[in-house]
């Protein structure tokens, strides 16, 4: 059981400024910044466990709906931890408009920048920059939460499961909500 939070409103502006700066960093989506939200909020703040972080990403990702739901369940987990429903809910606002709202209008302005000047050079090369950056990213992202399962040498099907998983993506079109039900029926009948 985590001990009760005492924040105080320079916490949550903290908070907030910090979400606000991950959200400037998010290329790719909010995933993307999930390793240096772990490093906040878990290991600079300790406002999460690493319990509640993980579960955070697993039940958002799982769910229906915008990836970046997973923002708003760690907001409301660290208003949680404080022992109030308000502060919970004041958690999901803070947290959301934070990541939010500057990459929004960073990306409104400069999407019309860019098809205005989709010939030039730098443009073609920027956005092909991107990609494996956005990429070491989402590998940075998948390890924290791996970390989360432990002893690879016990777990040796999760992990076989994961690489098998990652190859077929790369190299077949096979939707993944196939693979989803995969997992979920290996999961079902306790393989894994």
């Amino acid at each position: 059981m985590t001990p009760l939070l005492e924040l105080g409103w320079g916490d949550w502006l903290q908070l907030f400024t910090h979400f606000m700066t991950l959200s400037l960093l998010s290329v790719g989506g909010g995933i993307t910044t999930a390793p240096d939200m772990h490093r906040f909020l878990v290991d600079q703040q300790g406002w999460l466990t690493d319990r509640q972080y993980t579960s955070s990403v697993a039940i958002a990702q799982s769910a229906p709906g915008p990836n970046i739901l997973f923002v708003a369940l760690l907001g409301w987990h660290v208003g949680l931890n404080t022992g109030s429903l308000a502060q919970a809910l004041l958690g999901v606002g803070v947290t959301m408009v934070g990541i939010m709202l500057p990459s929004s209008i960073l990306v409104y302005v400069t999407s019309r920048w860019s098809h205005e000047n989709r010939e030039l050079r730098a443009v073609r090369a920027f956005k092909l920059g991107m990609a494996p950056i956005v990429i070491a990213l989402l590998i940075a992202t998948g390890w924290i939460l791996a970390r989360a399962h432990g002893d690879p040498a016990r777990d040796w099907p999760l992990w076989l499961i994961t690489a098998v998983t990652a190859l077929i993506v790369w190299r077949t079109r096979l939707h993944l909500l196939w693979l989803l039900g995969m997992g979920g029926l290996l999961g079902w009948f306790g393989l894994v």
